[in-house]
């Protein structure tokens, strides 16, 4: 028997992309409303209680309105894909490469990461706990994603041509993703979070600059790339490149979906220096990739089943 499931906020970027992802697959049945009845808050509460596994795209708010309508003993499981409990306790942090697959699979809610933290803790935070970094330096990142992950204002600007090529943003220093980056890499600071967005639909680029030769325990750009690959050593989705040879990274402007993520080391000669640096699909690892790789473990299917792992091959 099908898998119900009620995606709260289906109009939306990120929602639109899971229902087509979910769609052709017969593991799933999906609950639909009407465009007249979706903000409706008795039918989203019908919808949500029948669903055995309600997806939300919604902003922070709604999103907390909308658990707050299920009701606990209707036995939905939640997966939000906002930024409302990415930090809340009692949710699961939905990165299973990070917090593991049976953890996942037997949780009741489950809390989408964020596109940027996604790229930043598939760096850090396997480094951190290995005692390779340590969790009190005052770590910079700097990124750039495809204008798709800005929301349907910002998507109408860049395809009407009234964007600039470059945006940068963020210079309040108060981004709601530098939470999440902290706590779940096991950081003592907030990061330094740099963001921009550029001319491209999907895609993103997260970096992190380290000068090694300046902390405590001198670790070696060799000796990071090696705990990465021996950590994600298995994992289909996420890959760490060993060879460090290539000039310049790309993000391309008519890029196809994918939802795995590239993980590099690049090294100076003397391995002092190093720029830690995550590719990947801010619509596909960075949101609704994972959703998809979330409910495969809730429902007990294979982890990567419909999942598209174009660069993870």
């Amino acid at each position: 028997m099908p898998h119900k499931i009620f995606i709260d906020g289906a109009a939306g970027t990120t929602g639109l992309e899971i229902a087509e992802r979910l769609a052709p697959r017969s593991e799933f049945s999906l609950i639909t409303l009407d465009d007249d009845r979706r903000k409706d808050a008795g039918a989203r509460r019908e919808a949500l209680n029948e669903a055995d596994v309600a997806i939300l795209c919604l902003p922070d708010d709604a999103a907390r309105e909308a658990v707050e309508l299920i009701d606990p003993a209707s036995g939905t499981r939640v997966i939000d894909a906002s930024s409302a409990h990415r930090t809340t306790e009692g949710w699961c942090y939905g990165f299973p490469e990070l917090v593991g697959t049976e953890r996942v699979a037997d949780a009741r809610r489950v809390s989408n990461p964020g596109c940027y933290p996604t790229g930043f803790l598939g760096l850090i935070a396997p480094l951190v706990r290995a005692g390779l970094l340590p969790a009190d330096w005052p770590y910079t990142v700097n990124a750039v994603s495809g204008y798709s992950g800005g929301g349907k204002a910002l998507v109408e600007r860049y395809e009407s041509g009234e964007a600039p090529g470059f945006r940068a943003y963020g210079y309040d220093l108060a981004h709601k993703h530098l939470p999440e980056m902290k706590a779940h890499a096991g950081l003592d600071h907030p990061v330094l979070f740099a963001p921009a967005v550029v001319p491209v639909y999907r895609g993103m680029i997260v970096e992190v600059p380290l000068h090694l030769g300046a902390m405590p325990n001198d670790p070696h750009a060799d000796a990071l790339r090696g705990a990465l690959a021996e950590f994600y050593e298995g994992s289909q989705v996420v890959k760490v490149r060993t060879d460090p040879a290539q000039k310049e990274l790309l993000l391309e402007s008519g890029a196809e979906p994918d939802d795995s993520m590239e993980l590099f080391v690049f090294g100076n000669e003397g391995g002092w220096n190093v720029r830690l640096v995550a590719r990947l699909d801010n619509l596909g690892k960075g949101a609704s990739g994972a959703a998809v790789q979330n409910l495969n473990l809730l429902c007990g299917l294979p982890e990567t089943a419909g999942l598209k792992l174009g660069s993870a091959q």
